[in-house]
Formats: structure tokens, C-alpha cells, sequence
């Protein structure tokens, strides 16, 4: 497990690192996250390890969530004024992962059912 911890803070120091260097207007941890990705495309499986530390990290996961929402209330005012653009980001946001979580469900279930 501590293998894999590592594993994933390195990717995001990784993506953190990528982010500062090419200025990129995207959170360090999403890059990291792309870069995971890529590596385990790449290795062609996932590691023992790696999926034991996910089964454990995943059903806790809305707690990382926790310091974003509470960052959003020293912004009121902000989000007074410009409530549209957030609502409409949302809004489409959660329909593009809808869209794109049903599409790789079904991708993955015919996949499965080939083999």
C-alpha cells in the first residue's frame, strides 16, 4: 500500500510540476491524474498494489472534496455577481460526465462480453 501511495503522490508532483513549467491554467493534480493514466496505458496492467490502495481510497473520496467547497464560501460576492457562468458550467459539466461515463460504460461492457 505504501508503494502505491507513493505511486500517486508522485504522479501528482509530476503534474504539479508540469503545470508550473508549461503554465498551464489546469489543477497540477489533473495532470498527474492524465499522467497515471498514460503509465498504466503504457504498463498495459494495474498493479496489485495500485488497485488494493484505490479499493480503500475510492468509498472516502467525496472527503477530498471537503477543503474545495469550503474555499468557494470565501467568494461569496464573486459568485453573487457571476452565478451564470458557474450554473452553466455545472450544469454542462455534469452532463458531459454523464455522456462520457455511459459511453465507457458501454464500451467496457462490450469488451467484456468478447472476451
Amino acid at each position: 500500500m505504501l508503494y502505491a501511495v507513493a505511486v500517486l503522490l508522485v504522479m501528482q508532483l509530476a503534474g504539479e510540476w508540469v503545470v508550473r513549467v508549461l503554465s498551464l491554467p489546469v489543477p497540477g493534480a489533473l495532470v498527474g491524474l492524465l499522467l497515471l493514466f498514460v503509465a498504466l496505458l503504457v504498463l498495459g496492467r494495474l498493479p496489485v498494489g495500485l488497485r488494493q490502495t484505490a479499493d480503500h481510497v475510492l468509498p472516502h473520496l467525496m472527503f477530498l472534496f471537503i477543503p474545495a467547497v469550503a474555499g468557494i464560501t470565501l467568494h461569496f460576492e464573486r459568485l453573487e455577481q457571476e452565478w451564470l457562468p458557474f450554473v452553466l458550467a455545472g450544469t454542462v459539466g455534469t452532463a458531459i460526465t454523464v455522456a462520457v461515463t455511459a459511453a465507457t460504460f458501454c464500451w467496457v461492457l462490450k469488451r467484456t462480453q468478447k472476451g
